[in-house]
C-alpha cells in the first residue's frame, strides 16, 4: 500500500514496531530514529567504541539538492570513518520547490544551445535516475510513497523525447544553428513540420521547423526524490552491514530549523539545501545574491468522453509554456513567473489558479490546439530560489558560508543553492562536488565559476 510521507506521525509520537524487512518500515524508522539516537548520543558512542574517525553531517532541505548531497557523502567519506547523515525538513521529502518541478529533463537553453557543464550534469542526473530507477524496480512501484495527485502508472522517468517548435523566424536560425553542436549522449535532431506533425499529431509549426531532443526525458519529481531517498537509506545500511566501511547512518527529521545555532554543537558540517527558504534563516536573510520566484503548475486531463489521447510515444513539448504529458489523457503546464513572491505554500488559491490558467492556456494552445479540450484538474505552486546572471549563465551558488556567519564555532557551513528553474538537470553535479568539498573540507574541488558569487560578499563581510 503507498504511503503519503505528508501523513506520517510527529517525530514524537511512539512508531509501531513493524517488520524491518518492509520498505515501509525504512521510512517510518528514518522518521524515528531521533527518538532513540541523537546526534550528541551517536557521537558519545563512537568515542567510547573503536578510536575510529566519525563525522556529523546535517543537510537542511530534502529537495534535489538535499538528497543528492546525501547519497553523494555516503558515497564519498573514507570507509574507515564512521559517518552519520542526518536530513532535516519540515514538509518531508520533496516538498518543497523541488516536488512541484515539471520534470523534463535536459541539457539545453531555450535556444537549444547547450548549457555550461551541461554534459557533466547530464551524465551525473542520468546516474542518480538509474540508482533511484534500480530501488523502484527492487522494491516495486507501489511501495514507493506516493502523491495522491500522481498520474504516473508507477514509473520514475518517462523516456518520451521532448519536442520544441520554432515560434519565430529568428529563432529558426538560432536553433538550427545551435543543433549543430548537441551531446552525442542527448542529440538534438532538425524536423520539419511533416515529421514533427508525426511525432505529435495536431502539433502547430508555424515556420516548419522543430527541434527533437530523443533522449530527454520527464520525471515524476517526488516519487524519483523518494525512491533517492530509499536509495541513500540502503547505501548507508548495506556500508553498516559490510566488513569493508565502518558504520553509516541516515536519517529524516521532520523539523523546521528556525537558527543555525539550533544544530552547530551537534555537528561537523552543515549543508544548507533549502532553496528560496534559505532567506528564512536569520544567518542568511538578505545575505545571498538569490531572488524568489513563484511558479505555478496547472494539471490537465482530457475528459473521459473525449476522444483524442495523447500518444504513448509521443514526446513532452517546449515552448512558451511547457506541456509535460504523464499519460494519454494527463498533462502538467507551466510555468508561471511571480518574482519577488514570498509565498512558500504549495497550495494554489482558486483566483490564482485562474490566472495562471488565463496566462498557460493560451502560450500552450499556440503549438498545441488540441489542448483546449482538457479540462483543469488541479494546481501546484513552488518558489524557486533564482541566482544571478553569470557570463556562463544562471548557475547555482555553491561553496563555504563561514566567512558569513558569526560565531560558526567549529562546525563548518556550506551552501547549495539558487538552483533556480534547473535544479533537476544541477543537481546531481551540484551534490557531488559540494560532498567532496565537504569531506575534504577543501572548497578548491569546486569549479570557480560556482563560487564566484562569493568575492563581492567577502568584501561586503
Amino acid at each position: 500500500m503507498a504511503l503519503n510521507l505528508h501523513l506520517l506521525p510527529s517525530l514524537r509520537t511512539p512508531l509501531p514496531n513493524p517488520n524491518p524487512r518492509s520498505t515501509h518500515f525504512l521510512l517510518l524508522r528514518a522518521e524515528s530514529l531521533r527518538r532513540s539516537s541523537s546526534p550528541s548520543s551517536f557521537s558519545t558512542t563512537l568515542s567510547l567504541g573503536r578510536s575510529k574517525r566519525s563525522a556529523r553531517y546535517a543537510i537542511l532541505g530534502a529537495g534535489f539538492a538535499g538528497l543528492s548531497v546525501a547519497w553523494h557523502l555516503l558515497k564519498h567519506s573514507p570507509k574507515e570513518s564512521q559517518i552519520r547523515v542526518d536530513i532535516f525538513d519540515e514538509n518531508g521529502i520533496g516538498g518543497g520547490a523541488s516536488g512541484v518541478s515539471g520534470g523534463l529533463l535536459h541539457p539545453y537553453s531555450p535556444k537549444a544551445k547547450l548549457l555550461w557543464k551541461g554534459a557533466e550534469c547530464w551524465k551525473e542526473c542520468l546516474q542518480l535516475l538509474n540508482v533511484a530507477e534500480r530501488v523502484n524496480e527492487a522494491t516495486g512501484s507501489n511501495q514507493i510513497i506516493q502523491d495522491f495527485t500522481s498520474k504516473f502508472d508507477g514509473t520514475i522517468v518517462c523516456r518520451r523525447g521532448i519536442l520544441r517548435p520554432a515560434t519565430s523566424e529568428k529563432k529558426v536560425d538560432i536553433l538550427m544553428e545551435n543543433t549543430q553542436s548537441s551531446l552525442h549522449c542527448c542529440n538534438l535532431e532538425a524536423l520539419d513540420r511533416e515529421a514533427a506533425q508525426s511525432l505529435v499529431p495536431g502539433l502547430c509549426v508555424p515556420f516548419d521547423f522543430a527541434v527533437y531532443m530523443p533522449h530527454a526525458v520527464n520525471i515524476h519529481p517526488k516519487r524519483y526524490l523518494q525512491a533517492l531517498f530509499l536509495a541513500c537509506r540502503n547505501l548507508a545500511d548495506e556500508s553498516s552491514a559490510s566488513n569493508i566501511c565502518e558504520e553509516r547512518e541516515l536519517n529524516l527529521f521532520r523539523e523546521t530549523i528556525k537558527s543555525l545555532r539550533q544544530l552547530a554543537d551537534e555537528y561537523d558540517a552543515m549543508i544548507i539545501c533549502l532553496g528560496a527558504k534559505v532567506d528564512m534563516l536569520p544567518e542568511l536573510a538578505g545575505k545571498l545574491p538569490l531572488r524568489s520566484c513563484r511558479g505555478v503548475v496547472a494539471e490537465l486531463q482530457l475528459p473521459i468522453d473525449a476522444r483524442g489521447e495523447y500518444g504513448d510515444q509521443s514526446p513532452s513539448i517546449l515552448s512558451d509554456a511547457w506541456l509535460a504529458f504523464q499519460g494519454p489523457r494527463s498533462v502538467s503546464l507551466g510555468s508561471t513567473w511571480d518574482w519577488k513572491s514570498k509565498d512558500y505554500t504549495s497550495n494554489v488559491p482558486e483566483e490564482e489558479a485562474r490566472r495562471a490558467m488565463e496566462e498557460l492556456l493560451p502560450k500552450a494552445a499556440a503549438v498545441y490546439p488540441d489542448i483546449r479540450r482538457w479540462a483543469f484538474a488541479g494546481a501546484r505552486a513552488g518558489l524557486r530560489a533564482m541566482p544571478p546572471v553569470t557570463p556562463h549563465g544562471s548557475l547555482p551558488l555553491l561553496g563555504s558560508l563561514n566567512f558569513m556567519i558569526r560565531e560558526a564555532g567549529e562546525c563548518l557551513y556550506w551552501l547549495v543553492g539558487g538552483l533556480g528553474s534547473r535544479g533537476l538537470l544541477y543537481h546531481g553535479l551540484a551534490g557531488n562536488l559540494t560532498a567532496q568539498a565537504v569531506v575534504s573540507c577543501d572548497e578548491s574541488v569546486i569549479p570557480s565559476e560556482f563560487t564566484s558569487w562569493k568575492k563581492k560578499r567577502e568584501v561586503l563581510s
